[in-house]
């Protein structure tokens, strides 16, 4: 199936494993914010004042959940570079589902902080590593199908955070929110299983030993060289646009859709257990319209880049990811529309991502691919960590104001088109040794 041996398949599924339950651990706090912020600070789960923090934290745990995975990234690239691609990838899937599942045990908001500082160093460093190692492991002519694919665990990732949340939260222990999220992060652990599991099956790729044997240690400073730095400013400009609207919209998906449905519950005249259960609903059906729109972008990278070449298919997905969030929040629609919205926004969002794991490995040489690839893809985080900090606190006002604030998100996709003069064209090109 498509031209790949048993043992490359094998490679390209560990890797998916590994971003996928990296998205999974990453995002568990956005589906229980609602219950989990307000129980830490010893408010009523849905008052007005909950709701308030609740927007509030969300700004600030994403934020430094950017940060930290901007300096995860950054740090395991370069492992990944010195060590090996394997060894970092079990390393980072351990860091991170251990500190998730550590946020089970938080006594008080900042303890929590802290466990997603943990979480976040490792989700960080688990891209760069199972980006290079699929990049290096395939044939050359099946990388950008293989780099799609592996961006695909992203969307299954969110769509199983979504199943855990909705079965956890929603049905086990729905008449106990203050206890119920600290199960959700519970289930953190898996990856700690699945990282033991790969690291069984799969070993270092012969590119980045034979680079490895024959040159020094890479360095950070290399990546601004006068013979690279053109390719790391071009990757990290879209990397670090499409990075700031994504998490901009993602984070507050559940939080939206939650302050949507509670006030079609108060026009409805619903009680308090009906009230949740809609929220659960709408907060189910928002992020699988944006997972299930960013998994069909994703695949559709494929034609984009084999067909027009990456200049103008991260061209293409900005033009539409303006008018998908625009169209979505500048109208005056009814909450559930706005639901609905979210599958065009997931569609180019979300889907421009697919990109990125075959993109970015073929700016840069074997034994700087981890180095650079996690340079340009994660440091943009400290940039893109500002966009929900702000979302945040202009959210924490209520819902209507997180509206109004997402519309103007809709424009940070205009930007990077202007930025597209920097982008390297890479189609055609083999893979650097």
């Amino acid at each position: 199936m498509m031209g790949l041996t048993r043992y490359q398949w094998t490679v390209l599924f560990a890797a998916w494993l590994g971003w996928g339950f990296d998205i999974f651990d990453g995002l568990l706090f956005n589906y229980v914010a609602p219950n989990c912020v307000p129980t830490l600070l010893g408010l009523q789960i849905g008052s007005p004042e909950a709701k308030s923090a609740t927007l509030l934290w969300t700004g600030i745990m994403t934020a430094t959940l950017l940060i930290g995975w901007a300096v995860g990234g950054v740090v395991f690239g370069l492992v990944a570079d010195r060590i090996g691609r394997t060894r970092t990838l079990l390393i980072t899937m351990l860091l991170y589902g251990l500190g998730t599942a550590a946020c089970a045990f938080a006594p008080n908001i900042w303890v929590l902080l802290a466990f997603r500082i943990v979480a976040a160093l490792g989700i960080g460093g688990e891209w760069a590593a199972g980006a290079s190692m699929v990049a290096e492991a395939v044939p050359e002519h099946k990388r950008v199908e293989a780099g799609a694919l592996l961006y695909t665990s992203a969307p299954m990732g969110l769509f199983l955070a979504t199943f855990v949340n909705f079965q956890v939260a929603g049905n086990w222990f729905a008449d106990d929110p203050a206890v119920s999220w600290r199960y959700v992060f519970l289930f953190g652990l898996l990856p700690a299983v699945i990282a033991f599991i790969v690291r069984l099956f799969v070993h270092e790729p012969e590119r980045w030993q034979t680079a490895r044997a024959s040159g020094p240690p890479p360095r950070l400073r290399e990546l601004f060289a006068p013979g690279t730095r053109h390719l790391t400013l071009s990757g990290f400009l879209m990397a670090v646009i499409t990075l700031l609207a994504w998490w901009s919209c993602n984070a507050f998906i559940p939080v939206v859709s939650t302050g949507l449905a509670q006030t079609e519950a108060a026009t409805l005249g619903l009680d308090a257990s009906a009230t949740r259960a809609l929220a659960e609903h709408w907060k189910t059906l928002a992020t699988t319209y944006f997972n299930l729109g960013g998994l069909i972008g994703t695949l559709l990278t494929i034609p984009a880049a084999k067909l027009l070449g990456r200049r103008p298919m991260f061209g293409l997905y900005l033009a539409l990811s303006a008018v998908a969030l625009l169209g979505t929040f500048g109208p005056d629609w009814q909450g559930q529309t706005r639901l609905y919205g979210y599958f065009a926004i997931g569609l180019t969002v979300f889907g421009v991502f697919g990109s990125f794991t075959y993109y970015l490995p073929e700016l840069f040489p074997t034994r700087l691919r981890g180095t650079g690839s996690g340079f340009c893809y994660n440091i943009g985080r400290i940039v893109a960590a500002a966009g929900p900090f702000l979302v945040g606190s202009i959210a924490a006002q209520g819902v209507q104001s997180a509206v109004q604030v997402l519309f103007w998100v809709g424009l940070v996709p205009v930007v990077g088109l202007m930025m597209l003069p920097w982008v390297v064209e890479t189609r055609g090109r083999p893979l650097l040794d």
